[in-house]
């Protein structure tokens, strides 16, 4: 792989909420430290051999299309867990011309999760949850897992969860999430695999070993035996993948207790003292369901609020993503504001599950910094661009119960901007991703559009482009249309990692 590469074509990114920023130049990207930064932006240059020209290297140019643009990749994260303590049952919430994209982050997905998919039916959220959730799961590391009752040889958990990771990886890129904030399982074993698949594959990842050990809250067949048992398989966790990226910069340990109800309040403490001392990512859930905030109350009756359960034990940080927010009090908003801690917005899961609808708005309008997630499986689709189209939908209904306030609407360069720049202050890496700025990293996806052929025939995606369209039109219709049949190709720091064959 040469160490410089000229990118050239056109470049949309959304800098700020309503501005979608579409320009025509180059990129000269540097992968000589291995992070692949952009080095050099030119607005002026007008082709490919005048970009070669102006920069004064011979280097490979990668050109888009006249159909195309580079926008930065998707950046994301997700799942949840319930109990109902009356029934004791686990309740766990959760062209063919060629365009060129920027980066995507999920702040909130379940790798382990993937299997299930759009699994709904007819079930209530406790039924499917109970019967679906925490039995796969475990049988990502558990050979006494519900999941094999019935099997014939004996079962093989990592040889699962290998074929499980490897497809939800394979999937998010396929998407264009650059980056993605995973939750894994308990199992140390499991877990570390996820973290060595994520850095083979060149995914820019923070991976979560699942905290869950309170007996009342949690199946006896899927939880640690204890604090201290909790507190020694984080801490292997996070050596593991230091052990793997010392910088910390593509492959990253993030603590996480799944929620307050499935840990010890001890557990909650120490967790939040080692993210104290390590200086460590958080990522858990919090407020997704009125059931769920009835139990925090129950279980936590000296604290005041679900948001002040985690500040009590020191786990509200800046570096803390809290998944769904739904139903969060003006006061809490503000603790979280004063905390500097991060909100990862799930509209697709929150309508999937019943969970609500969340006042985006609001919190932007209260100063919170907000990205989106899947909530894969509680949301039922990988796709970060599914995601921005159903916080524009769940937006409105919003509006629509305050009176019909268009206000609470968000726009496509809002969405946008929460999937890339919103993203990025979610994780971290504010100023490093999500936009074509020097010095950011080189984490883009590269989309295909469809040019409609004037004897009808179907083109190879749903985004179809009559010629007559603005940018801003073309923009809106891969919003709304597009899919991972869009994405041609990902790279993250510069590493190409994703090619649509």
């Amino acid at each position: 792989m040469p160490q410089k590469t000229v990118y050239f074509g056109r470049f949309i990114s959304t800098p700020q909420p309503n501005e979608l920023l579409i320009r025509t130049g180059a990129a000269l990207v540097n992968r000589k430290d291995g992070r692949g930064t952009i080095e050099k932006m030119d607005w002026t240059v007008g082709s490919p051999q005048d970009a070669v020209h102006k920069y004064g290297i011979d280097t490979p140019v990668v050109t888009a299309k006249d159909n195309g643009f580079f926008f930065p990749g998707f950046i994301g994260e997700c799942f949840h867990s319930y109990w109902d303590l009356r029934n004791r049952k686990s309740l766990t919430l959760w062209t063919r011309k060629m365009a060129n994209g920027c980066l995507q982050t999920d702040t909130h997905i379940h790798a382990s999760q993937y299997p299930n998919v759009g699994i709904f039916g007819k079930s209530t959220l406790l039924d499917w949850l109970t019967t679906y959730t925490f039995p796969l799961e475990s049988s990502l590391g558990n050979p006494k897992s519900p999941m094999y009752r019935n099997a014939t040889e004996p079962p093989d958990p990592l040889a699962r969860a290998k074929t499980v990771y490897n497809r939800v990886i394979s999937r998010t890129l396929a998407n264009g999430t650059t980056t993605a904030s995973y939750y894994a399982t308990i199992h140390l074993d499991a877990t570390n695999l996820l973290a060595d698949i994520a850095f083979a594959r060149g995914q820019r990842a923070y991976i979560g070993r699942v905290c869950m050990d309170r007996p009342e809250t949690c199946p006896e067949y899927y939880r640690d035996e204890s604090t201290e048992q909790t507190i020694a398989h984080t801490k292997a966790s996070i050596e593991h993948c230091r052990s793997l990226d010392v910088s910390g910069e593509l492959l990253a340990p993030i603590i996480t207790p799944r929620f307050a109800p499935s840990c010890l309040p001890e557990t909650l403490s120490q967790l939040g003292a080692l993210a104290k001392a390590e200086d460590l990512r958080v990522q858990t859930h919090i407020s997704e369901n009125l059931s769920e905030i009835s139990l925090v109350k129950q279980l936590f009756p000296d604290q005041t609020t679900y948001t002040d359960v985690y500040d009590h034990h020191e786990l509200l940080t800046p570096r803390t993503i809290l998944a769904h927010a739904v139903h969060l009090s003006q006061d809490e908003m503000r603790l979280i504001k004063q905390r500097k801690t991060k909100i990862s917005h799930c509209p697709a899961s929150n309508s999937a599950l019943g969970s609500g609808f969340c006042p985006v708005r609001v919190m932007l309008d209260e100063g919170l910094e907000v990205g989106l997630g899947t909530d894969v499986s509680g949301g039922y689709s990988t796709s970060i661009l599914d995601a921005v189209r159903n916080a524009c939908m769940v937006s409105r209904h919003v509006g629509y119960v305050n009176g019909g306030d268009s206000r609470y609407n968000l726009g496509v360069a809002e969405g946008l901007w929460l999937a890339t720049v919103g993203g990025a202050k979610v994780v971290g890496m504010q100023g490093r991703l999500g936009g074509f700025e020097e010095g950011m990293l080189w984490d883009v996806q590269e989309i295909v559009l469809d040019e409609v052929d004037p004897n009808g025939e179907r083109g190879e995606t749903e985004v179809d482009i009559f010629g007559w369209e603005t940018w801003e039109d073309r923009v809106e219709k891969w919003v709304w249309n597009g899919d991972d049949r869009n994405v041609r190709r990902v790279w993250v720091g510069g590493r190409l990692v994703h090619e649509r064959q």
